[in-house]
């Protein structure tokens, strides 16, 4: 992706904070892994199944995923080496974020609040 336009050179691409996810509180809902994907275009919300066979949303079928108290916009992706996933876009561009360090802790507060929000609730 090297020269696209929408690229912040000072950016590299990094998983942040993914295992499993502690706000999976319904009865019966698939364990899936939670995280942030930092890149150099985009900052991603991403779940992950854990399990092959568990529901998920087909590729660039859309749909409102519940994150503790919060709800989302997911969007079914697939990766050869990764699988299927689901991912909801936080920021995109990222010429706002200076430096990697900056995504990261960005990344970082994203899930925090996350969870401590839901917990609290």
């Amino acid at each position: 992706m090297r020269g696209v336009p929408v690229l912040n050179p000072a950016l590299s691409v990094q998983a942040v904070g993914f295992g499993p996810d502690p706000l999976r509180t319904a009865p019966g809902a698939a364990p899936t892994m939670l995280g942030v994907l930092v890149t150099p275009w985009c900052m991603n919300l991403v779940r992950l199944p854990l399990r092959d066979g568990l529901p998920r949303l087909a590729v660039g079928e859309t749909g409102v995923r519940d994150i503790g108290a919060r709800r989302f916009d997911f969007i079914g992706a697939q990766e050869a080496d990764v699988g299927g996933f689901e991912a909801c876009s936080l920021f995109s561009p990222m010429f706002e974020f200076a430096d990697q360090q900056g995504a990261e802790a960005t990344a970082g507060h994203v899930l925090a609040e996350l969870f401590s929000v839901s917990a609290d609730d």
